[in-house]
């Protein structure tokens, strides 16, 4: 993209370079029951049928004095027959509620002790405990760190403490040295407060290629830039980091994510390269970046980033720029992106040369069209969500801004292009 200066002598080449012929979204690298008892009969029953024999032999002298009445002992039978079968059910009753009691007063509470009584016994309070709270991290990563090593046991009394203390943006990510079952309040102010371990740091900034981090690593940590350039092979971080699998040459360029690593002793080089991976794990959890998006593959979309990174550092830009990325894909249009050829040739701050422009590689993007087929450098998580939620509109092109302030002025025709272009050449001559 002609933005610079440096390149306006390659405009009239980009309009002429451009095909027709749109390809639609999502194509674009096509290529790339029990039985009841028998019920016997009652000795009450047997003692009725006796009864109404014997009181046949009275019927006729009961029947002289007063008529419709029965024997005494007719009634005498049932009741003592009905007290003494109820008892023993009132028995099991008292009984049952006797058992049921005592197991919820003293059952209960042994059979809770066995399972609590083990992890009661391996809390020690005042057990020192050195934990790291990485770049990012959120509240729920924070209270559950805090929670596994014991500090503050309960992660509702730790969101209540922040709550309490107002420090929600306050916390500070690092290292730290805790004790076990501390006060809360403490270890929220020491949270604010910032680490309290002695560290080593290294910052990769956003934009550097793997080389360059690799510089950087050997100047902070002593490790040599072969050492670390040798172990950076996504072939050995794929078994742990599914994102990397089929990673273009083997490379982890775009993933070692750009921050500042502290480290309380000299790492190695994987030591390095894994925080750095987990680090692009904890900024992309939110995007599903694994299922792609406008048609693109998690690792195009990655690809697309480290091109957004390169052409701004504007974050209210960076969607823009994605639109006019994916506008000149549609158009079936090189991208004709100046960081690329840059890359392609091997870095270096001189300004592209006709010559870089015939550069035979797959990441010179003024000759081939479609993607570089791989990152050029490490995107910030902004560029990473701008590749995926670009701006709609209709521009295919931007120039760096009269203004001189790093912002871009983005049109849709050449014709404006080479307006906006001529207004920035004016004014800085």
């Amino acid at each position: 993209m002609a933005t610079r200066q440096s390149n306006d002598h390659f405009s009239s080449r980009r309009s002429a370079s451009a095909p027709t012929g749109a390809r639609p979204a999502g194509t674009r690298f096509k290529d790339q029951p029990t039985p009841r008892s028998r019920v016997t009969q009652s000795s009450y029953t047997k003692g009725a049928q006796a009864g109404a024999r014997t009181s046949r032999s009275h019927a006729a002298h009961a029947s002289q004095s007063r008529t419709g009445v029965q024997a005494a002992y007719t009634r005498r039978a049932p009741q003592k027959q009905s007290k003494a079968s109820a008892l023993p059910v009132i028995i099991a009753v008292i009984v049952v509620v006797g058992v049921v009691a005592g197991f919820v007063t003293f059952g209960l509470p042994a059979i809770a002790n066995l399972f609590t009584a083990g992890e009661q016994s391996t809390v020690e309070a005042g057990i020192e405990v050195q934990i790291n709270i990485p770049e990012g991290a959120s509240g729920d990563v924070i209270a559950s760190t805090l929670s596994e090593n014991h500090i503050i046991e309960d992660p509702q009394v730790y969101y209540a403490t922040v709550r309490e203390m107002r420090a929600d943006a306050s916390l500070k990510p690092g290292d730290y040295i805790f004790t076990t079952l501390q006060d809360p309040k403490e270890v929220v102010q020491q949270l604010v407060d910032g680490p309290n371990v002695d560290t080593i740091s290294v910052t990769v900034a956003e934009g550097l290629t793997v080389d360059q981090t690799a510089a950087q690593v050997e100047q902070a940590f002593g490790i040599s830039a072969d050492e670390f350039l040798a172990q950076a092979k996504a072939s050995n971080y794929a078994a742990d980091y599914p994102f990397l699998e089929g990673a273009y040459n083997d490379s982890l360029e775009g993933y070692l994510y750009p921050k500042t690593y502290s480290f309380t002793h000299e790492p190695t080089a994987d030591e390095v390269i894994r925080v750095m991976l987990d680090q692009f794990e904890i900024e992309t959890a939110d995007l599903a970046l694994a299922d792609g998006a406008n048609g693109l593959s998690e690792q195009e979309i990655v690809t697309l980033a480290s091109l957004i990174e390169r052409e701004t550092r504007v974050d209210d830009e960076r969607p823009l720029v994605a639109s006019v990325i994916y506008n000149r894909l549609d158009e079936g249009m090189p991208l004709q992106i100046d960081a690329a050829i840059v890359y392609a040739r091997g870095g270096g701050n001189d300004a592209v040369t006709y010559d870089d422009l015939e550069i035979d590689s797959p990441y010179n993007i003024y000759q081939n069209k479609g993607l570089t087929p791989g990152p050029i450098c490490s995107p910030s998580v902004s560029s990473i969500s701008a590749a995926m939620s670009p701006e709609s509109t209709d521009y295919l092109y931007y120039v760096l801004s009269a203004e001189n302030d790093g912002t871009h002025v983005f049109s849709e025709t050449y014709d404006e292009f080479l307006a906006n272009r001529k207004a920035y050449q004016d004014a800085r001559s």
